[in-house]
């Protein structure tokens, strides 16, 4: 069989998946009815809130970058390393974290109140924002201080000894390109987050699309609300991602980022000050959820092994199948298989969600397909990015040894086990790690299906918040914490085992 077989029928499942599911959702919008107040204001505070987070994080992410590209110091790789660590966190347990520093009982709000002033309030849009900007600033960082590293050093040392100015000939044309990538991205993330609001935001004011077409299910079961809201999210998303794809942004964002140019400009205190506050803003919600995590354990309630359990099966079927859909994709060229990997960036995992509630409901019980719908949906989501790995390595592995593949006469599967398989271990362990670790924060589709039986790890997390138990919630956020970690650290530790034999 040819390899580029299994690629077409993974590229219409996606399709279908996409455009089926929000077909189904055009045909059940409420194309008579019109906006209400309501749906006007979750559009406004979409768009509102995903653009003054997408600015923050960019305009926060220059001076931080600048000053990473530009000094060298002792933990500076470690540094870089962690500040990837946005991708695998679960986003309920980040919420928490930045709950207990930046809340109303947090450290920060303690710090005000012995010098009289008021404590902190983040629910709302300031929560909202506070917590896109902890996930994406570093996504902006690494961008851009890649984008500084892509300089050669030659033409600092050339701009040093002529004195020319450095921000004006180099920095500034990098950033002109790189910055409007970045901030596309960003504000497409934003578009589509749910957990965030769903936890810091609600209300009439604080409202995301997507909150307000799970409330219209959840709360409502008003499915043509929900079918019209959901065709407005993939609208919005849709032409953002447009856009973000017709900008030119540098590929690679993790390499290179060990590479210092010795520079002789800037202020040492300067750059001090912006690492030591981007770091201080990363690193001390993560250390919060250690420590109240573990005071919190002997608080768990029995329900939550299940709960993990189900969490950890659901993230495996989910890697397994968001594997095997970007393996086809990427032994496929064309641009059919280009678009079935981009398209899910689109849609939202409460759209899909909601095209698949609604081919459901009708002939059985969502509830009772709630664990293999939201594996399928993960897997959905995981897989533009397991592309955008798993590509280029087939792309080298067929231009080193294709020839020679061909010479031999092997094709089929023979071909994929023999020549591609032992060189794709290593981004496939990669694409792995982040699926599952994906999977496993997911807060999304399993909010809009679950019953009282079928609740993850990161629902019975939420109800315990909900709850007010907090010390149990802090446990629950340090076991998941923790799970997420290890199912990255399997697979991609996996992958580099004996990955050049």
């Amino acid at each position: 069989m040819s390899l580029t077989r299994p690629g077409l029928w993974a590229a219409g499942l996606l399709l279908l998946l996409t455009l089926g599911t929000v077909g189904a959702v055009a045909w059940r919008a409420e194309w008579s009815g019109a906006f209400g107040p309501a749906d006007w204001a979750a559009i406004r505070f979409t768009l509102l809130q995903a653009l003054a987070s997408a600015a923050l994080s960019v305009l926060l992410a220059v001076p931080v970058a600048r000053a990473l590209s530009r000094r060298r110091f002792l933990g500076r790789s470690v540094l870089v390393t962690l500040l990837g660590a946005p991708f695998i966190l679960p986003v309920v347990v980040a919420v928490m974290g930045l709950l207990a520093v930046f809340g109303r009982r947090g450290l920060v709000s303690d710090g005000l109140a012995l010098i009289g002033l008021p404590p902190l309030d983040i629910y709302g849009y300031e929560g909202v924002v506070l917590a896109h900007v902890f996930f994406n600033l570093p996504l902006a960082t690494r961008m851009l201080l890649q984008g500084w590293l892509s300089i050669p050093s030659e033409r600092f040392r050339l701009a040093a000894s002529l004195g020319a100015p450095v921000g004006r000939l180099l920095e500034w044309p990098m950033i002109r390109s790189v910055a409007p990538g970045a901030f596309l991205v960003i504000f497409l993330i934003c578009l589509s987050s749910f957990a965030v609001a769903l936890i810091l935001g609600g209300g009439p004011r604080a409202t995301t699309v997507e909150l307000a077409i799970y409330q219209a299910v959840r709360f409502d079961f008003d499915l043509e609300r929900a079918a019209l809201l959901a065709l407005v999210q993939f609208a919005i998303c849709a032409a953002v991602a447009a856009v973000a794809f017709a900008v030119t942004v540098p590929d690679g964002l993790g390499s290179g980022l060990d590479r210092t140019v010795k520079r002789w400009d800037g202020s040492r205190w300067a750059d001090a000050f912006w690492i030591a506050l981007a770091a201080l803003f990363l690193l001390l919600p993560l250390g919060v959820i250690v420590a109240g995590g573990i005071a919190g354990l002997p608080d768990l309630p029995g329900s939550l092994f299940a709960a993990s359990v189900r969490s950890v099966c659901v993230a495996l079927a989910s890697t397994v199948i968001a594997l095997v859909l970007s393996l086809a994709l990427a032994l496929r060229k064309g641009p059919v298989s280009s678009l079935a990997g981009v398209l899910p960036l689109a849609a939202s995992p409460l759209v899909v969600g909601t095209g698949l509630l609604i081919v459901i409901y009708p002939l059985a019980s969502p509830a009772s397909a709630a664990l293999a719908i939201t594996a399928l949906v993960n897997a959905l989501m995981a897989v533009p990015f397991a592309v955008r790995i798993v590509t280029p390595a087939v792309r080298q592995a067929e231009a080193s040894y294709g020839r020679l593949a061909d010479a031999m006469g092997l094709t089929g599967w023979a071909r994929l086990r023999i020549v591609l398989l032992p060189r794709l271990r290593r981004p496939l362990g990669f694409a792995g790690g982040i699926a599952a670790a994906l999977s496993m924060g997911d807060l999304g589709v399993i909010a809009l299906f679950a019953g009282p039986g079928e609740e993850t790890l990161p629902l019975a997390m939420y109800r315990l918040m909900g709850a007010f138990r907090t010390d149990a919630a802090a446990g629950a956020g340090l076991v998941l914490f923790a799970l997420s970690l290890t199912l990255f650290w399997a697979f991609d530790r996996g992958g580099r085992v004996d990955a050049d034999a």
